[in-house]
C-alpha cells in the first residue's frame, strides 16, 4: 500500500489526501446531527404545583435533565411542591435540555421568636404576625400593667426572645388584667419555702421583689423564709393590708424557722389559696 502511494506523483497524492479529508468531514457532519439530536424538539410539560418527586419523574421520563433550586417558603402553597419552572410550560426545546425547578421547602423553616413581653396586646399580635407566628391562648393575670404582655409561652413553657421556632407556631400570652381596688391581708410567708411563697403571692397578684439570703444557702427554691416586708401584723397586733400589684421582700435561710402563732389571720388565708 505504502509502496503504491510512493510510486504516485505528488499531485495525485495531494488529490487523494484532499478526498480523504473531505470524506472524513462529510461523515463527521452527517453524524453530528445524530449525536446532538439536531432537529429533535420537545415541549416542556407543566409541572408547577406538582409534588417535587412527581415533577422530576415526569420530566426525566420525557428526556429532560432536572436541576432543583430551593426558594423562600411560600405559605400559600403546599410544602414540597414546584413553585416555578424554567423553561416554562409548553416551551419548545431540544432533547436533553435542562429544566430548572424552583420548589417550596419540604419542611417548615425556622423563625426567630420576637420579644413581646412589655408590649401592649395589640402590638404583640402585630409582631407575631410579622414574624409569621400565630396567637395561641391568652390568659389574664392581676397586674398593674393592664393590657400589656407579662409572659410569652410556647408548648407550655416560657420562651425567651431570639429562640428559633417553626414558622406558623402558636404562642400563648399572659396579659396584665389590671388591679382590683381592694386590699387584702399581707400573707404570712414565714416558714414557707421560696417556691411555696411564689405560688401564694402569684395567686393574690402580689409581686416578689428582693430575696435576701442569710448563711450558706445553695438551693434558693427550697430555702425557708424567716422574715418578710411588709410584715403580717403591726406593732399593735392589727393586720397589715396590701393591694394586688404591690411588692414584698423576703429573707431566707437553710433551716425552717419557728412560726409566730399570732399570725393566724394570714395562715388561714394561705391555706385557702393552696
Amino acid at each position: 500500500m505504502f509502496k503504491f502511494i510512493a510510486r504516485q506523483s505528488f499531485f495525485i497524492n495531494l488529490l487523494v489526501a484532499i478526498a480523504l479529508i473531505f470524506l472524513a468531514g462529510f461523515i463527521f457532519f452527517q453524524s453530528l446531527g445524530w449525536i446532538t439530536h439536531h432537529g429533535e424538539y420537545l415541549k416542556v410539560p407543566s409541572v408547577t404545583g406538582k409534588k417535587v418527586e412527581d415533577a422530576v419523574k415526569l420530566l426525566e421520563n420525557q428526556g429532560f435533565e432536572v436541576v432543583i433550586t430551593d426558594s423562600l417558603y411560600n405559605d400559600s402553597l403546599p410544602l414540597n411542591t414546584v413553585i416555578k419552572q424554567l423553561p416554562g410550560s409548553d416551551a419548545t426545546v431540544k432533547v436533553n435540555r435542562t429544566v430548572f425547578l424552583n420548589v417550596n421547602p419540604s419542611t417548615l423553616p425556622f423563625v426567630v421568636m420576637p420579644k413581646l413581653e412589655g408590649l401592649s396586646f395589640r402590638f404583640a399580635v402585630e409582631n407575631l404576625t410579622k414574624s409569621n407566628l400565630k396567637l395561641g391562648d391568652t390568659t389574664y393575670r392581676p397586674d398593674f400593667m393592664k393590657g400589656s404582655v407579662l409572659e410569652q409561652h410556647y408548648n407550655g413553657s416560657r420562651i425567651p426572645a431570639g429562640t428559633k421556632i417553626r414558622w406558623g407556631s402558636s404562642v400563648d400570652l399572659i396579659i396584665g388584667g389590671g388591679l382590683e381596688a381592694q386590699s387584702i391581708p399581707v400573707p404570712n410567708l414565714k416558714g414557707l419555702t421560696v417556691t411555696e411563697a411564689k405560688n401564694v403571692l402569684q395567686a393574690q397578684g402580689i409581686l416578689l421583689a428582693a430575696i435576701l439570703t442569710t448563711g450558706n444557702v445553695t438551693d434558693t427554691a427550697n430555702a425557708f423564709i424567716y422574715k418578710q416586708n411588709p410584715d403580717v401584723l403591726r406593732f399593735d397586733k392589727t393586720p397589715v393590708y396590701i393591694q394586688p400589684g404591690q411588692t414584698m421582700d423576703i429573707w431566707i435561710q437553710v433551716d425552717r424557722p419557728i412560726v409566730d402563732s399570732l399570725s393566724t389571720i394570714s395562715d388561714s388565708l394561705n391555706k385557702k389559696i393552696k
